[in-house]
């Protein structure tokens, strides 16, 4: 997320509902959905912050022609956390990413759809990943009405 450009998440004077990052592990593409108050936040920033839409939405603190790093983005995200009360430890960039993909699963019941929000190749990946296990499974089918 951090090496989006605005002409990623920009169409005309709108705010995408859906853009496409790509993942630096796989170099595959992710798309991913942007919330109505995510798109007005983002919106707000980019009236703000200016810019065209080669420039990237979040710029370095040092290089302006660069990217935030990850890691001044994970300073951030202790910030935040610690700004609402909770306990800095317990949340961090990466429990924040496995917290929507456990949602997604536990709300359709699917790995692939949690795979594929995940960008995994394989979904054992995503499976390990989720800490699916044995009970998970009975669970998911004790709710099937079949």
């Amino acid at each position: 997320m951090v090496q989006l450009k605005i002409g990623g998440l920009v169409s005309g004077r709108q705010i995408r509902a859906r853009a496409i990052v790509m993942q630096q592990k796989t170099s595959r593409p992710v798309q991913f959905e942007l919330l109505p108050d995510a798109r007005a936040s983002l919106l707000a920033w980019l009236d703000q912050r200016g810019g065209t839409v080669d420039d990237y939405v979040f710029p370095s603190r040092v290089d302006h022609n660069g990217h935030l790093s990850t890691r001044q983005y994970a300073r951030l995200v202790d910030e935040w956390v610690t700004g609402v009360g909770l306990i800095r430890s317990e949340y961090g960039t990466h429990s924040l990413r496995r917290t929507k993909a456990s949602i997604i699963y536990r709300g359709t019941g699917s790995p692939r759809a949690a795979q594929i929000f995940l960008g995994h190749s394989k979904i054992e990946n995503t499976v390990r990943y989720l800490g699916t296990d044995v009970g998970d499974a009975l669970a998911l089918a004790e709710n099937t009405g079949i």
